[in-house]
């Protein structure tokens, strides 16, 4: 097989698995609170990001850490997956699937936005006008709450204002993890052990330990093997053999044109023509972005 259909293969199978989740997300939020939920997925992905280094013989790389790394990956484990998924499944657990997970993808604008104070990078007019697009997408997307009475729009407006803000914080993760050079699956594994340990304080607080119900921890375990866990390591291998990073990259805008269809067969959610139309803007602005970029 020619190395540019290997990165194909990993690139499509990892959005392949990256389509379910939203309808996993929802799923699995009936049977468990958002807290709950990130405790057992969260802990699913220590797991297998443990066993993806084990097979490749990378645990050396873990007894090498210095205490200035150690101390990096409990910040990041603190964005991610702590706060990001915290926030997120809060996100899906108030909106429609479709909502939340359309609103979730505005986050390469927020990376572009927070690089300006944060990494002093410059942007152009034609930067900020692919950012105005995407956020035209967004206030379509939103323009539709439940129902008519006060409350229900309120409460709809704080589940858009969560899942924009979830975007937040995966792009401040990945701005900080830009200047982390360490193995990218050992470094991720010891993200997500203290990730696990920040959402173990949350449950002790809560007091929320209970025997999850069958449903809800293969939901759990679904979404912390595809989600969290072995579909990073798909997308490492497609941009590895890809003889250019733009002929996988741009293939991830495909993921939420194809979760919609999964979310309307698997969750019963009626897609609104918003939805639709205002994911084209946003993807639209987000690709311009990119173009731009490049």
């Amino acid at each position: 097989m020619q190395l540019q259909k290997k990165a194909y293969f990993f690139a499509f199978a990892a959005i392949a698995c990256w389509s379910t989740i939203g309808s996993a997300f929802k799923i699995s939020l009936r049977y468990f609170g958002p807290t709950e939920l990130l405790f057992y997925s969260s802990l699913t992905a220590c797991l297998v990001l443990f066993s993806i280094i084990l097979v490749q013989g990378k645990l050396f790389l873990l007894k090498q850490l210095t205490i200035k790394e150690v101390a990096l990956s409990a910040l990041l484990g603190l964005l991610n997956p702590f706060l990001y998924y915290t926030v997120l499944l809060k996100a899906y657990d108030i909106l429609r699937a479709q909502e939340a997970g359309t609103l979730n993808y505005i986050w390469p604008l927020f990376l572009v936005l927070l690089s300006i104070p944060l990494l002093h990078q410059k942007i152009s007019i034609m930067s900020v006008v692919a950012i105005l697009i995407s956020f035209a997408g967004i206030i379509i997307i939103a323009n539709h709450p439940d129902g008519k009475s006060g409350t229900a729009v309120v409460n709809h407006a704080t589940g858009v204002a969560l899942a924009i803000g979830s975007a937040v914080f995966w792009a401040l993760y990945w701005i900080f993890n830009i200047k982390d050079k360490r193995e990218a699956v050992s470094k991720l594994f010891l993200n997500f052990c203290f990730g696990f340990f920040y959402t173990f304080l949350a449950m002790i607080v809560a007091g929320k330990f209970q025997v999850p119900a069958w449903q809800g921890a293969v939901g759990a375990i679904y979404i912390g093997f595809f989600e969290m866990g072995i579909t990073f390591v798909f997308w490492l291998l497609a941009l590895k053999y890809s003889s250019t990073t733009a002929k996988v990259s741009n293939l991830i805008y495909l993921s939420p044109f194809i979760s919609l269809i999964i979310i309307y067969f698997t969750v019963g959610e009626t897609i609104f023509l918003s939805t639709v139309v205002g994911l084209i803007f946003l993807v639209t602005g987000i690709m311009l972005q990119q173009y731009l970029k490049r």
